[in-house]
């Protein structure tokens, strides 16, 4: 599939909205046989329905598929229990099993959100989804926090030094030779007199970008590979479990636009801009079809309206666009 351009949107909705009649008449029909029980009068309109045009029961069928697809099942998971009964078959009672059933979900959800919780009470600054905010340190230098983002610092004796716990920050640091400045993540760490740069932690890695100035990254693993590098204007670097990787050039207006509000990307895969969306994105977003993952696009958004992105990517990929209950958005 070939390259696509988009542009910048403002547009907004809620609700069950899709650019498609048929496919938004199914997912009408999908939802209101759901959750209620349908009378005899529904059924038949509902049966009439499908029998106008054979695209009723191929997009009737294809929801049926994407409900019961992993994919989705796995994006329902990450929804608060607040937001999944949207979801959900309403029903007027709780038997004895149902309300057993539904304890052993919230203590289940408990489990799941307990290394959020964890790393709550280690943060001394965090942000939401979605949210940035920027702090003075206490030795007067600038720590901006991007999306869904937790910190702990460390100023007590002389030091300066930060633990990146979630997320990612940009750090504009006062130039001091006698306290060195650290910021550790999960897998390595950066040390500076006076810079700017920014440290993101992984599941997999920590990256480093440096705007201005330099520092040194060193490796919190156990000896094996390459444990450190130098880096100067416009150079970036990935920490692992083992290694540091190679140096490699990046464009810090495009990487830290995110300071601006802003995602900027240049003949990349949709399956890579909508992973970096997703950090922005309250609800999940599910691709069922592998090939749209494989779309190069390029653009310039807003990321205070991720939806509206999401939405004028879909039409310049020609790709359907769908938003469900609970914040959930389908792409295919």
């Amino acid at each position: 599939m070939g390259h696509q351009n988009a542009h910048d949107t403002d547009g907004t909705s809620s609700g069950f909205t899709s650019a498609d009649p048929v496919a938004e008449q199914a997912l009408d029909w999908f939802v209101r046989l759901r959750n209620s029980e349908p009378d005899a009068a529904t059924h038949a309109a509902f049966q009439a329905w499908l029998a106008e045009d054979p695209r009723h029961d191929a997009e009737f069928r294809s929801l049926e598929t994407l409900w019961n697809s992993r994919s989705f099942s796995d994006a329902v998971k990450t929804l608060p229990v607040d937001r999944r009964a949207l979801l959900r078959p309403k029903t007027r009672r709780w038997p004895l099993h149902a309300a057993a059933l539904a304890a052993s979900v919230l203590i289940a959800v408990g489990v799941w959100q307990y290394p959020a919780l964890t790393i709550a009470i280690q943060a001394d600054f965090e942000t939401a989804t979605g949210r940035q905010t920027t702090v003075r340190l206490p030795d007067g230098s600038m720590m901006m926090l991007n999306t869904d983002t937790a910190v702990a610092t460390d100023f007590e004796g002389g030091r300066r030094h930060i633990r990146l716990l979630r997320g990612e920050a940009f750090f504009d640091v006062v130039h001091d030779p006698a306290r060195p400045f650290t910021v550790s993540g999960h897998y390595g760490e950066v040390q500076v007199l006076g810079t700017a740069f920014s440290v993101r932690t992984g599941d997999d890695e920590d990256q480093v970008v440096l705007e201005r100035g330099r520092v040194q990254v060193l490796c919190l693993c156990d000896g094996k590979g390459m444990g450190k590098a130098e880096l100067v204007p416009g150079e970036a670097v990935s920490i692992t479990a083992s290694a540091v990787s190679p140096v490699r050039a990046t464009d810090p207006s495009a990487t830290l636009a995110w300071r601006e509000g802003r995602i900027i990307f240049e003949n990349a895969s949709l399956g890579a801009v909508l992973e970096e969306l997703r950090r922005y994105h309250r609800g999940p977003i599910v691709v069922a079809d592998e090939r749209v993952n494989r779309l190069v696009v390029t653009g310039n958004y807003r990321l205070d309206n991720v939806e509206g992105a999401l939405r004028t990517l879909a039409d310049a990929a020609g790709v359907g666009f769908y938003r469900i209950p609970g914040g959930i958005i389908i792409l295919r």
